[in-house]
């Protein structure tokens, strides 16, 4: 499984078995890679990046150097989970760092999503390269990449990995699932004991919340966005679509909506929800959500999150509408 182009005779991961086999043939071939060297991966919490980080440490343990970076935009939850996966259960050398702070005020006034994209990439470069530069001894960087990245290696998920490391590092690439398509990475990951709530996590943009929290973001709007999303997260889950729709999300406007609370009139936020099926991302169908379970979480998400006082459907398919709203 040598270069980037896929053999042809390369069998679909499909099973437990194969997957295993997999496992085995890239622990051999990643410690006669690496031997007693050290190897720097960025964990963002994705279903690539936590695979590739679980097999290495399957390989090379405490040898894998492993960086999350909170850049305030995650989901709600989700730093939490990389941190109770990899560093309690499974005692990676786990590296966190809470940016927050850091990225929100670069992103303060930006409401281009151009721009903002480009902020939180580079940013998120700088702080990588920070704490790499604070370590000893790394000589690799493993990288998530999987099959589609290489077929689309335009620069159009350029901010996916890592780009950018100082010139002097010259570290050589580990990219164990490189070949493979996403459904096997998932079966791989499921192979390698990861949990399903991580293994099945939906694609999620790699500047985060930063792309649905529309134009300039601000705390609070933020906050509710993550809310909101969260509601809407555990309901599906509740109705058991969760494994049936591609990818559902909030994404909460710079716009202001008029409300009543307490018998007065306020203004707060629509929440948008936007669930959609595709099965290779360039087309996308609208999910058709039963109207009692949009209701109940209507009901949920403008009783339980401060700022949202409407919650809108978004019924566009792509074409003519993208996936995410930015």
């Amino acid at each position: 499984m040598s270069g980037n182009v896929r053999p042809e005779t390369m069998e679909r991961i499909t099973t437990k078995a194969l997957a295993d086999k997999f496992i085995e043939e890239q622990v051999a071939k990643v410690r006669a890679m690496v031997g007693d060297r050290k190897v720097l991966l960025a964990l963002s919490g994705g279903v690539d990046s936590s695979v590739v980080a679980a097999l290495l440490i399957k390989a090379i343990g405490k040898q894998l150097v492993c960086v999350h970076v909170n850049h305030g935009l995650m989901r709600k939850g989700e730093s939490e989970q990389v941190i109770e996966v990899f560093k309690n259960r499974l005692d990676a050398n786990l590296i966190y760092i809470d940016a927050t702070d850091r990225f929100l005020d670069k992103l303060a006034n930006v409401a281009d999503p151009e721009r903002k994209r480009k902020i939180i990439g580079g940013e998120f470069i700088e702080v990588f390269n920070e704490e790499a530069k604070k370590l000893d001894g790394i000589s690799f960087l493993a990288q998530g990449t999987i099959y589609p990245d290489i077929l689309e290696s335009d620069g159009v998920k350029a901010h996916h990995n890592v780009g950018g490391l100082p010139e002097d590092m010259k570290l050589e690439l580990v990219e164990p699932v490189k070949l493979l398509f996403k459904d096997e990475v998932r079966v791989v990951g499921s192979a390698l004991g990861l949990p399903d709530e991580m293994v099945y996590r939906q694609p999620f943009p790699g500047p985060g919340l930063g792309v649905r929290c529309l134009g300039a973001i601000t705390r609070d709007r933020l906050h509710a966005l993550r809310e909101a999303d969260a509601i809407l997260r555990e309901e599906f889950d509740n109705a058991g679509l969760a494994g049936k729709v591609w990818q559902y999300f909030i994404a909460v406007p710079d716009v202001k909506s008029v409300g009543v609370k307490d018998c007065k009139r306020y203004e707060g936020w629509p929440a948008i929800i936007r669930a959609v099926n595709t099965t290779d991302a360039m087309s996308a169908t609208i999910e058709e959500i039963p109207y009692s379970l949009l209701h109940k979480i209507t009901d949920r998400i403008t009783g339980e999150v401060d700022g949202i006082n409407r919650v809108l459907y978004d019924l566009t398919p792509k074409p003519v509408g993208t996936i995410e709203w930015e």
